[in-house]
């Protein structure tokens, strides 16, 4: 290990402070069309273990076994009892509650668990992060590491664009590492630094998640090293580089070892020239998963286009929160403005309504997104960054306030509801300024969306003294505030907007310097 001041300690993994999971992906079974890509897996031998370190025997002994985990075969369904995976982690997908794999699932794992790189097309919602995180657990589990072991050393890591999305697959590896001895750990911007390094000062690190910017940061400090990774996934390449985070990424992954040395699996919404030209570059041989966009956007997924006038839009909205059928629901806006506006006129009006963006702080977002999950907030609203990778059980509706301007973002903010296999609805509002957003949305689809104008009752215009009746999605209207408790609530808490805008400045230099 180079230039690693840090002592070697005991290789027994500490899970004392294993953080309990919130939940695991919810894995859709859906109807998805898969392509698969074979050329290079009849050229490409599997990865030698002799290019990574010593490894020893998988962990033995469990009281539990696959007599108490029974799925029968079902016909053009795989099962994960298909794939020779370690116990633990049968245990840990039979708590989960997964029986069959998803589309993405059933093709990549024959090849990811031979040691192949992927290149894989799948949207959020298709289960692709059970698909690597298994890989990497199963990955783990078999090779365990012979001799001494270096507190910050990272045997696997995961790259995603954003927080929220990095602290949901943290907490889907917990949940599937429950029977076993394995650390995780997530390194996002927003939280304490401090903090976090002192969780990998205490333990062992065998998945590590994390944003660009942060994880530089990490290793650029010398507190994280990435020279003995095994696996690395890129996720959701197609918004890293959207993002402007391809600079970063590329600083990290030229602190893995080299591509032949290490599995690589790169996901992505869309294959364009760019994203495929990274992918040639920073994975060996890979095989091509491919997943239909289009089944995994509507075969659980009632749409409908509303089609409105900008001055009749939150009248709508509102009309539609107060029906009996609403029970959970994302509401989705382009710009940080427009969502901090709509979430302050909704507070007002009664409902108790959370905000998801970039400009709130990170502390307040963890805890905003968890009332949201444990169903004490209803409804939520969320830019499209901080919205993406949200996976929350029960969401009924998702609306779409304003169109989104990339057709893609549009799946993935459907794909918020109608998970799990239950069903759900998604509402877009298309009026004068965004109407024409519609066509390519429907190009992506390959599928014409009906567009309807709004019946006249939900363009009925809210009174400016509304005091809404008790229903599920509300609450008691706010009592009148004090000018000063008003002027207190406008100040952000001074260490949360040092953090943010440390981080900020921190990724605006990486990448100008490239």
């Amino acid at each position: 290990m180079t230039e690693n001041n840090s002592a070697p300690t005991d290789t027994t993994p500490d899970t004392s402070d294993t953080e309990v999971a919130t939940a695991a992906e919810a894995a859709v079974n859906t109807k998805a069309e898969v392509t698969v890509d074979t050329k290079t897996e009849n050229s490409q031998a599997e990865k030698s273990s002799s290019n990574r370190r010593s490894r020893g025997r998988g962990r033995g002994g469990s009281s539990w076994d696959l007599s108490q985990f029974e799925v029968a075969p079902e016909e053009g369904k795989v099962r994960f009892h298909d794939f020779d995976l370690p116990l633990p982690l049968m245990r840990g997908i039979q708590d989960t509650g997964f029986k069959f794999c998803t589309p993405i699932q059933g093709a990549s794992l024959p090849h990811t668990l031979n040691g192949h790189d992927i290149v894989g097309k799948a949207q959020t919602g298709t289960g692709k992060t059970a698909a690597f995180l298994i890989n990497i657990i199963t990955d783990l589990l078999k090779h365990p590491i012979e001799g001494d072991r270096y507190m910050g050393e990272a045997r696997s890591l995961i790259l995603a664009p954003t927080r929220e999305l990095a602290i949901q697959i943290a907490d889907d590896a917990v949940a599937l590492l429950k029977h076993t001895k394995l650390n995780v750990h997530c390194l996002v911007g927003g939280m304490d630094y401090g903090k976090q390094l002192q969780k990998m000062q205490k333990m062992h690190c065998d998945i590590l998640v994390g944003t660009p910017g942060r994880l530089l940061d990490f290793a650029n400090n010398r507190d994280v090293y990435l020279d003995q990774v095994e696996v690395m996934v890129i996720d959701e390449a197609d918004r890293m580089l959207d993002m402007g985070f391809i600079p970063q990424v590329r600083r990290l992954v030229n602190l893995t070892p080299k591509r032949e040395d290490r599995q690589t699996l790169l996901f992505s919404a869309t294959f364009t020239p760019e994203i495929l030209r990274l992918s040639g570059t920073w994975t060996d041989k890979p095989v091509t998963v491919e997943i239909g966009a289009e089944r995994v956007a509507t075969d659980t997924v009632e749409q409908k286009v509303y089609i409105t006038t900008a001055s009749e839009k939150f009248a709508l909205l509102h009309n539609i929160l107060v029906g009996d059928d609403v029970d959970s629901v994302m509401i989705f806006a382009n710009r940080r403005d427009i969502c901090r506006t709509l979430q302050e006129k909704l507070n007002k009006k009664g409902f108790k309504a959370g905000l998801l963006s970039g400009d709130v702080p990170q502390n307040r977002r963890m805890k905003t997104l968890e009332s949201f999950k444990s169903g004490a907030t209803k409804v939520m609203v969320a830019t499209d960054v901080a919205g993406r990778g949200i996976h929350v059980d029960g969401v009924s509706h998702v609306i779409n306030y304003t169109l989104p301007e990339e057709p893609e973002d549009y799946v993935h903010r459907i794909g918020r509801t109608g998970r799990a296999g239950s069903t759900g609805t998604s509402i877009s509002f298309a009026c004068e300024d965004d109407a024409f957003l519609l066509e390519p949305i429907e190009k992506l689809l390959d599928m014409k969306l009906a567009c309807t104008m709004p019946e006249e009752k939900l363009l009925q215009p809210v009174p400016s003294n509304y005091k809404p009746a008790a229903r599920k999605l509300k609450v008691d209207a706010a009592p009148e505030q004090s000018t000063e408790q008003k002027s207190a609530q406008k100040e952000e808490p001074k260490e949360e907007q040092k953090e943010e805008q440390k981080e900020e400045q921190s990724q605006e230099k990486t990448v100008s310097e490239d």
